[in-house]
């Protein structure tokens, strides 16, 4: 188990957080992250679709298995209390990590 899966379930509610900063806390890169998020088997317990882009854009998302995922992504983040606007965050719902 990736240390970045475990962290995922410490993100609170209504919050996001990057590829750089579990990169950071895991002594990984925000890539091999990326790579983790879309190998993630179980994202009903480890939910990365609240791993997004430094730049608040959102990313990608495999979570779905049917039908245009980022959308998916959206609605989960907007399930969560994550306001989306024009497939961007806001960076006041970015949770960061501390190592």
């Amino acid at each position: 188990m990736h240390k970045a899966l475990l962290l995922l379930r410490k993100i609170p509610k209504g919050k996001v957080t990057t590829y750089g900063n579990l990169a950071r806390v895991t002594g990984s890169s925000p890539r091999a992250i990326g790579q983790v998020m879309r190998t993630n088997s179980r994202p009903d317990l480890y939910p990365c679709y609240k791993v997004i882009q430094s730049s608040g854009n959102l990313g990608g998302y495999c979570g779905s298995k049917k039908g245009p995922k980022i959308k998916r992504k959206i609605c989960l983040l907007k399930k969560d209390g994550v306001i989306v606007k024009n497939n961007k965050v806001n960076k006041k719902f970015f949770y960061y990590f501390v190592n």
